[in-house]
């Protein structure tokens, strides 16, 4: 699978462009500032139908226009697929699959498998833990569409249920029956979301140690390891359990909803003990095991996307990591890099097709010749 060209019109900084891509690696060049990530988040909104940067969708309008459109041709298992995304201030998001418009977004995802690294993958290590559910989430919903349907219900169930315990504090008064209806709810969610967590952290932890021991130089051990209350619990005790508690802090606090991702760096805490430049190494690898698992999974080959991930790394790291990318079981890789002669070095000595473009300070993009 590819993306064989991509049409934008008034997204972000981009007036009108049409761009055709190789398909294996295509490269974006230039200073800070000009675009370069806008062009890998436009095709994230095609396959993930939302920005990896801003989730308000009217900010990624063109600041003097009031509608944007993404556009996106792709080859998937031998058939061409057309992807539109349309945008319009104040106006709900329209989403098609070869001008055939989706009743909930929710359908479309999966189709186009893709995973992103970029400067915010830290918040997988520095941010709270609603950041590493979202990574276990993103990850799952691409391979499993039961998954993303039970998570769905599940929050719908939790905002009532937190409401519910408002309303009780609200009024003083409280309905055992009324609060079990929710509970039920979460239940029937809740508990298939962790047993397919749990298999998902279990299968992806020797593909990212693979990975890691790769990219490091098999300098350091990791660890990954999934954190839930239903680890120590079931379910239902302990949501009976904690019932007093959510009634006195009008929250509930027992669920998948509290799940974590441990990471840890020899027998320490990465966030805590890791370096710069050991933190990237994991996060790079765990995105790399996220490719593999998905693609194992799908049968298909995920997009790429690296987004100026080499800054802290050194020129050996950079060309250790894109040779790695280029082999045969990653498909199309489109990078971002500021240092256009690094790059440059790099892919001259990798046979694999590719293009690279310059992005000038006008949002303006001129292939360069190979």
């Amino acid at each position: 699978m590819h993306l064989k060209s991509l049409s934008l019109v008034n997204f972000k900084n981009y007036e009108q462009v049409d761009i055709p891509f190789s398909e294996k690696i295509n490269c974006f060049v230039g200073e800070n500032g000009v675009g370069k990530t806008n062009i890998l988040d436009a095709v994230h909104y095609l396959s993930l139908c939302k920005s990896n940067l801003n989730p308000v969708d009217s900010q990624n309008v063109r600041y003097d226009q009031d509608f944007c459109v993404i556009q996106g041709v792709f080859e998937r298992q031998g058939k061409e697929e057309n992807i539109y995304c349309g945008i319009r201030k104040q106006k709900k998001k329209q989403f098609k699959r070869n001008q055939k418009e989706y009743q909930k977004l929710s359908e479309h995802i999966g189709l186009i498998p893709l995973v992103m690294i970029s400067p915010a993958d830290s918040l997988l290590i520095n941010g709270g833990s609603e950041e590493r559910r979202k990574f276990m989430n993103g990850v799952i919903a691409q391979y499993s569409r039961v998954y993303l349907d039970n998570l769905i219900q599940y929050n719908r169930a939790l905002i009532q249920r937190n409401s519910l315990l408002k309303n009780f504090a609200n009024s003083r008064s409280f309905d055992k029956e009324m609060l079990e209806v929710w509970d039920e709810q979460l239940l029937q969610y809740g508990e298939p979301i962790f047993e397919e967590r749990r298999r998902f952290v279990n299968e992806l932890l020797p593909v990212f140690d693979a990975f890691h021991s790769h990219v490091s130089g098999r300098k350091e051990t990791v660890t990954l390891t999934y954190e839930s209350q239903l680890n120590n619990s079931g379910f239902r005790e302990g949501i009976h359990a904690s019932r007093e508690k959510d009634r006195i802090i009008q929250y509930s606090t027992f669920g998948i909803h509290k799940d974590d991702l441990g990471m840890t760096l020899g027998e320490h805490s990465l966030k805590k003990s890791g370096s710069q430049g050991q933190q990237k190494t994991y996060l790079v690898a765990l995105k790399l095991a996220e490719f593999e698992f998905i693609r194992k999974l799908t049968k298909i080959p995920p997009i790429l996307l690296l987004d100026d991930i080499f800054d802290k790394f050194d020129a050996g790291r950079v060309k250790q990591i894109i040779s790695l990318v280029a082999e045969n079981q990653f498909g199309q890789i489109f990078i971002t890099d500021t240092n256009e002669q690094r790059l440059l070095g790099i892919l001259d000595e990798i046979p694999a097709d590719h293009r690279i473009y310059k992005i000038g300070k006008d949002a303006a993009v001129k292939e360069m010749e190979a």
